[in-house]
C-alpha cells in the first residue's frame, strides 16, 4: 500500500515555530527519560526541506 504524501507551505515565523515547538517536545522526552526517536525524523525533514517562493494572489 502506498502512502500518502502531505505537503505544507509555512512562512519563515510559522517554519521557525514548528522547529521551536519540536525541539521543546523534543526536550521534554528526553526530561521524562522517553526516546526521540520520531521526534528527531520530523525535526530533520523540516530542517531539510527546501523552501520554495511563491506568490499568492487575493481576489
Amino acid at each position: 500500500m502506498k502512502q500518502k504524501d502531505f505537503h505544507i507551505y509555512l512562512t519563515e515565523q510559522e517554519r521557525t515555530q514548528v522547529i521551536g515547538a519540536l525541539i521543546q517536545l523534543k526536550n521534554s522526552l528526553i526530561a521524562q527519560g522517553r526516546y526521540t526517536d520520531a521526534v528527531d525524523d520530523i525535526l530533520i525533514k523540516v530542517m531539510k526541506a527546501r523552501k520554495k517562493r511563491f506568490a499568492v494572489h487575493y481576489i
